[in-house]
């Protein structure tokens, strides 16, 4: 779709912070995250909401298996999940690992946005493709 922000990351025309990709599905880290490793997961084929997404059993096992991985590189059990479908209008899985002390409470802030450094953003996303290969973690 031409106005699409995540059809664009997906032809690669705007850059993302890619933890995840197959044939059908891509996840990258939230640029506007809530907490580090705040991750999104997207169907490859334009489609507006994530129920109408063609292979839903795919796209939610791809989801859990990035929320494993990220438990692990995160060092958390806690990873939150959303799906709201309102900031953009292509399917998408929000994953937000939970922290204790992260500055949410009980419920995710969603206008807690922090800032991360490029640095940590590229950090996280070798911990956590380490965690997808199943290769040995060193932090």
């Amino acid at each position: 779709m031409e106005n699409c922000i995540f059809c664009k990351i997906i032809s690669g025309d705007i850059p993302a912070y890619k933890v995840y990709e197959d044939d059908k599905f891509l996840a990258f880290l939230d640029i506007r995250p809530l907490n580090p490793g705040h991750t999104l997961v997207i169907p490859k084929q334009h489609t507006r909401w994530v129920w109408d997404v063609e292979d839903a059993g795919a796209y939610f096992e791809a989801t859990r298996k990035i929320a494993k991985a990220l438990q692990k590189a995160i060092e958390t059990e806690w990873i939150a999940s959303a799906i709201i479908g309102e900031a953009v209008a292509h399917a998408h899985i929000q994953l937000i690992p939970r922290l204790e002390d992260d500055g949410h409470g009980g419920a995710i802030d969603w206008m807690a946005i922090k800032q991360i450094p490029k640095e940590q953003m590229e950090h996280l996303i070798e911990r956590i493709k380490e965690e997808l290969s199943g290769a040995p973690s060193g932090i």
